[in-house]
Parts: structure tokens; sequence; C-alpha cells
């Protein structure tokens, strides 16, 4: 996939400018962020963005059919028309940034320090930095990205339907897919380095399904595969090498949020995710947070956007409330 698509109208969004004082900064351009922006403009509120990968992890998604209202799209498609759509607004956008550091001032206001020892100021700050899936960190993993390697069963599973396909992992979001991916998929093969350590009612359940077998105390070794995944290389517990074919597989062994901003300011989850309430509030006033950097279960774009849009509503009635 092209990871180097024009935006549009992008580069001719207003510059972000330091001698502004802010409404509201948003940190990343996913979902979350790109309709926190939309919303917090609707409102009125004087908005700035800051971006490293426009668009965040929507992008690397083959195709998008979960999103209502949209019956397919590819995820490169569906960013231009949320990035189409801020950008109409005339929303600065400061790209390829590289945020270094959040601090509330003790006159209530916040600094965002950016590359170049730029400082920005502003009311408040919706974090939006997103996470990434955790890495089998093997050989062919990064080349068969997006060609047979995925890391979300619910987004790329009906890509496989009535074909082979691996799950690497053994907790419950390997199992859940496993499942999920029972009802397209023609055969589901379970690959785990160790014993399995999700939920035990859902592995019965798993155990349960004719089209789903499991193969413990296997290490993923190696993707294979031509233009697309063919298939795998693994060592089981004796160091034996075995090749397992396959159409497609589903690395399932959680995500990491990136949460290097919020470490030291807000309070964490035992995951490293940021804590929220129903409001997008974190733990100090006047900061916001949405989309997967957040403890808010089920990591979708539908769920991203629309914890966006919270946590912009959220910031205009704290906004409103300031002295």
């Amino acid at each position: 996939m092209n990871l180097n698509f024009d935006f549009g109208s992008v580069k001719k969004s207003p510059a972000l400018d330091e001698n502004i004082l802010y409404d509201v900064l948003i940190i990343g351009t996913g979902p979350a962020g790109l309709n926190a922006a939309l919303y917090a403009k609707r409102k009125g509120l004087s908005v700035g963005m800051f971006t490293s990968k426009m668009g965040g992890q929507v992008v690397d998604t083959s195709i998008v059919e979960n999103y209502l209202g949209i019956q397919q799209v590819t995820g490169e498609q569906l960013v231009e028309q949320f990035v189409a759509h801020v950008n109409a607004l005339k929303i600065p956008i400061l790209k390829d940034a590289e945020v270094l550091k959040i601090k509330k001032d003790e006159d209530g206001l916040f600094k965002i320090q950016a590359s170049g020892f730029k400082i920005y100021r502003s009311k408040t700050v919706i974090m939006t930095t997103g996470s990434k899936p955790r890495k089998l960190g093997v050989k062919g993993e990064d080349t068969y990205l997006g060609r047979g390697v995925a890391y979300c069963a619910i987004c790329d599973g009906p890509l496989f339907e009535d074909r082979n396909v691996i799950v690497a992992g053994g907790g419950n979001s390997a199992i859940e897919a496993a499942i999920d991916l029972s009802k397209v998929a023609k055969h589901v093969q379970v690959v785990h380095r160790s014993q399995l350590r999700a939920d035990q009612i859902i592995v019965d359940k798993l155990k349960n399904i004719q089209n789903i077998d499991i193969l413990l105390e296997t290490k993923i070794v190696e993707v294979k595969g031509d233009q697309l995944v063919n298939g795998i290389i693994a060592e089981d517990k004796s160091g034996k090498t075995i090749e397992i074919p396959t159409d497609g597989v589903f690395v399932e062994i959680g995500y990491l949020p990136n949460n290097a901003l919020a470490k030291g300011l807000v309070e964490l989850n035992d995951h490293g995710e940021v804590k929220v309430n129903l409001r997008a509030e974190t733990s100090l006033p006047g900061l916001f947070a949405a989309g997967d950097v957040t403890d808010v279960p089920y990591k979708q774009i539908v769920i991203s956007a629309g914890d966006g849009a919270k946590a912009a509503l959220s910031a205009n009635d704290y906004i409103n409330k300031m002295k």
C-alpha cells in the first residue's frame, strides 16, 4: 500500500502559530483526533493539530466494511475522506511533528513542546496518539503486511472468506479472533508458543468449533510467500522445524499504547493505557484523551471517532467553565 498519498489541501492548511493561545490542541490525526477537531471547530473553538502519521493505523487497513454508511472502502480512502472534511474547516495541522512534552502551568494553561524547540499554548489538550500492534518480530512479518499479515480479525477477516488462516497468540484477543474468523474462513489454526492463557469459557467454545485446530508450544519464526503469504515456518518445543501452508496470518498478541507523553502526567492502567472517564477526561483537568491510547474497550474506527467527538465536547464544556 502506498502510504505517501496526497491528502489534497492539507499542505495548504494554515500554519500552527506559536503566538496564538488555542482553545484546544490535538495530538494525533487518526479517527479520534480528526473527529475531535471537527467537533471542536464546529463549537467555535480555535483548534490546532499535530501529526506524525495522517490517519493513524487506519491507512494500514486493507478494507473497511464496518463503518456505518460506507459499505466498503480501503483504509486509505476512508482517511482521505476524513482529512478532506477537516481540511474544509481550515484547521492548522503541523505535519511530521514529534511532540516531545506536554506541561500544564500554574495558570492552568498547557504548553506543548514540539521538535525544533517550538512551544505551542492552549487551554485544553486532547491526546489521540493511538496504539501500535505488538509484533511477532519475525522474518517476513513486515514484508507481507497487508498481503496476508494482518493485526485485526474484525477489520480484515472477510478478505479471507473460504481460505486457510493462522492466528498467532494464546490470549483472549487471539481466541476471540479465531472464533470470529472461523465464521468466514475455511480453516483456522491457532499457533502459540506456550499454553493458552485465555479465559476458560472461550477456550471451551473454541474447542467445540469444527474448523479450528490448536498447535501449542510452537513458535513462529518466519512468514513466507511470493506476492502474498503462502505459509509460515515454525519450531516446536523440541526445536524441530515445521512448515505450515496458509493464506493469512493474524497476529493477535496485543497492542502497545503510544503513551510516552502520558507517562508521569496522567493515570495509566496496568496495560499502560490512559485511564479516562465517560467524558473522556483524564486524571489531569483540561487534558482529555480518546481512541486506542485509552482504556476504552474495543479498538474500532467508529468507537475512536465517537470518543474523539466526546472529548471535543467535554473540552468545550471545560473551557466554558474556565474563569
